[in-house]
């Protein structure tokens, strides 16, 4: 199918179109490490299928396509080249830490804790909670832009041919790392930053088969866009993931918002979706960056965190389809195919899909001390269990910790069960597995 071209009537963009930009995937697996993954919809959306169905009348009035068609639309989407704005709201139910939260998630992505402020690893987990305004810009796939606005501060990210920069205005602290050929060569369609409507819609339609209902459900528009509304829907019970909405563009068949909703009902867990978009080209000097005076600069591998080692603590989770999108959940990067004690497998399949390892830790929760000793430091397991729920079964007792789309399951001797299903699927897991 021939690529879509931009409206230039309707957008005012002058630019050409070509592969999707706003992915920010900058070409290179270095640039994709540094985001770390807001796509909380990895383990759930591991399989999709397909169920044909022709759009409904709405407002646009656009021409009825099926569901197939708009999915192969969204697959052959090559937009190279624009600039927006978007919107990101992500409420997973976190119980209010006082900020320890985002602590925790990035200490899970494997940031050092005293790393630079400026490291994406770290920074960019802010995403996993809350509202933010991104500001982003591609032109091609050796310059891309992200920005995370905030009250009278900036921080951004910038990709410029070997050069990727990150920045926090806050601090003035500068990351720096040089992105590899040779890992563009070979990772030339590496996956897209997932704080984009396009990444977590990629997120979701990995894979395909039958435990998922997919249809056209109308049409809207977004950000001045014609778009199709993409409905999916999972067919298996005991899933957390209620539907997944995503508005296609009708011209170039780039995702323009993401909404998903959990099977609990309430607010969307995660909605994002652009407020502004342009397909104009960026102008050049949008991606160029140097160092502001009296920057504190830190380069990659000056604390053994940066890009490289991204490589350990996310790219396990790939080739596994039962398990493919754990990337895409903070903290959980990397559990499918690790190399820790007890390995990993999966558990079932599609929206069902559980990641089992063992921790190692024989004792169950961990404890903050090497001997599982008593006082401030051996308090932790108390202090964890606290924030969980006490469940038995044939695998003997352990504790679930629950968030409004991602369940995890500790057990007592150390085993532990983490998936987007409901608490008593994770027991019934675990009891098989024992």
């Amino acid at each position: 199918m021939a690529p879509y071209e931009s409206d230039d009537s309707t957008t005012g963009a002058t630019g050409t179109t070509g592969g999707e930009a706003d992915d920010l995937r900058s070409g290179r697996r270095t640039a994709a490490r540094y985001v770390v993954p807001v796509a909380v919809v990895g383990v759930a959306a591991a399989t999709i299928g397909l169920v044909p169905a022709l759009a409904s009348s709405g407002d646009p009035d656009l021409p009825k396509i099926t569901a197939q068609q708009l999915i192969d639309r969204i697959a052959q989407s090559d937009v190279e080249q624009l600039s927006g704005t978007v919107k990101i709201t992500t409420d997973l139910g976190l119980p209010d830490l006082g900020g320890l939260e985002n602590g925790l998630l990035s200490g899970a992505t494997g940031s050092a804790g005293d790393g630079s402020s400026a490291d994406p690893s770290a920074r960019l987990t802010e995403l996993a909670s809350g509202t933010h305004t991104l500001r982003v810009a591609t032109d091609g796939p050796d310059r891309q832009k992200l920005s995370l606005l905030e009250s009278a501060a900036e921080y951004s990210v910038i990709h410029d041919g070997k050069d990727v920069w990150g920045y926090d205005s806050k601090s003035n602290e500068v990351y720096h790392s040089t992105a590899d050929d040779g890992a563009a060569k070979d990772d030339s369609r590496e996956e897209p930053v997932p704080a984009t409507p396009k990444g977590l819609t990629e997120e979701a339609l990995k894979s395909v088969d039958d435990t998922t209902s997919v249809t056209v459900d109308g049409t809207m528009q977004v950000a001045g866009r014609d778009a199709y509304k993409l409905l999916v829907k999972p067919k298996q019970s005991g899933s957390t993931v209620g539907t997944i909405s995503v508005a296609v563009d009708a011209k170039t068949g780039l995702p323009l918002k993401f909404t998903l909703t959990p099977a609990s009902g309430g607010a969307a867990v995660v909605d994002a979706g652009f407020t502004r978009i342009s397909f104009a080209k960026p102008a050049a000097s949008t991606f160029d960056f140097t160092p502001p005076k009296g920057a504190k600069v830190t380069e990659d591998g000056d604390h053994g965190q940066g890009l490289e080692s991204g490589k350990s603590r996310g790219d396990g989770a790939r080739g596994d389809k039962g398990a493919q999108g754990l990337e895409g959940f903070p903290g959980l990067s990397g559990l499918a195919g690790s190399e820790g004690p007890g390995g990993a497998k999966v558990i079932g399949e599609g929206w069902t899909s559980i990641a089992a390892f063992d921790s190692g830790s024989k004792s169950g929760l961990p404890t903050g001390s090497a001997d599982g000793a008593a006082g401030p430091a051996g308090d932790l397991g108390g202090f964890l269990g606290s924030l969980g729920d006490k469940v038995t079964g044939k695998f003997g007792s352990g504790t679930v910790f629950s968030t409004r789309l991602v369940n995890a399951l500790i057990t007592d001797d150390g085993k532990v069960y983490v998936g987007a299903v409901t608490k008593g699927a994770l027991v019934k897991a675990a009891d098989a597995d024992h």
